[in-house]
């Protein structure tokens, strides 16, 4: 089966119309300095405006929709320590649900604080992917909750590129759109509004060196991993699944590589230039036009700037 058939023109269509009485229909910003800069036309959006403050809504939102009633009744259940955690505990709210949130034990505070104020139920494992795991499958069997994946998943991967669709709904002359890389979701979900919407549009992606297991996997054709997740890009320290790398082995063009002082030198030129708050994450496409400036000099770029959850007390400048 062609990988597009999995996620039709018209399914995004349909996502956006399902989750807009839910999201926020985020601004497109531009910085004139910013353009000055890079030699390029900018224009950034801001989903670090988006309800709990990243993309991960409109994910999260799409799937707990699609649920059926019987499914609703019995609630969902996830494994994640950052966004994804916080967005289908407040989409659980928003329709009435329940959500049992897996987060690891080191989790930050700040996010378990967040997840809890969304009325999610946390469930806390040992810090490693295998416990996370197996803590939700267990979640599962006890309660009859239906596993929702923060990425891999045909629904949240649809809601994600509802950021791309609206973006070429505003911008329909862009000649590429930017996203950061961590589970593939985003990129993949946008790649796909690009190829569908856009004119002749590209997609290239940002990434972490650290963590470039996304490089390497669409270098190589195949699910690639990594040793560590030490990157100050948390939002970005998973790894893709087998339902993202195949959409981004057809329509990402490639990814750019990133270092960790980069993303820090990206993330505090939109502090200061724009007045926005961004996390690393969202700052990854920045650094990564930035380091290869001179292949988007004279183009229209779309930057999906994915998230503004930041840990204030902890950062980087």
């Amino acid at each position: 089966m062609k990988v597009d058939s999995m996620i039709e023109k018209q399914d995004l269509l349909d996502c956006l119309d399902r989750i807009a009485p839910f999201i926020h229909r985020t601004p497109v910003m531009t910085s004139r300095t910013l353009n000055e800069m890079t030699g390029t036309d900018i224009v950034f959006k801001c989903e670090n405006f988006q309800r709990m403050g990243a993309f991960k809504m409109r994910g999260a939102m799409n799937a707990v929709l699609c649920l059926s009633e019987e499914q609703r009744q019995r609630g969902v259940v996830t494994h994640s320590s950052g966004n994804f955690a916080q967005a289908l505990a407040l989409s659980a709210k928003t329709v009435g649900i329940k959500a049992w949130i897996v987060m690891p034990s080191d989790a930050p505070l700040v996010k378990k604080d967040a997840v809890r104020g969304y009325g999610g139920d946390i469930i806390e494992c040992d810090p490693d992917v295998r416990s996370r795991e197996t803590t939700a499958e267990r979640v599962q069997k006890e309660h009859g909750a239906t596993f929702l994946h923060p990425f891999n998943d045909y629904q949240v991967i649809t809601g994600q590129g509802t950021a791309g669709l609206e973006l070429l709904q505003d911008q329909p002359d862009l000649d590429v759109i930017m996203a950061p890389v961590g589970g593939g979701g985003l990129i993949s979900g946008c790649a796909l509004a690009a190829h569908y919407f856009g004119n002749g549009c590209r997609t290239i992606g940002g990434e972490p060196s650290v963590v470039d297991d996304a490089a390497r996997s669409l270098a190589s054709g195949r699910l690639e991993t990594n040793t560590t997740a030490v990157t100050i890009a948390d939002g970005l320290r998973t790894q893709l699944g087998d339902k993202t790398l195949p959409i981004m082995l057809s329509h990402v063009e490639r990814i750019i590589c990133v270092e960790e002082d980069e993303i820090v030198a990206a993330m505090r030129l939109i502090w200061e230039r724009m007045k926005i708050v961004v996390e690393p994450s969202g700052a990854v496409p920045l650094a990564a036009l930035m380091r290869e400036r001179g292949a988007f000099i004279g183009k229209r770029v779309g930057m999906i700037l994915s998230g503004g959850n930041v840990d204030l007390s902890r950062l980087p400048f």
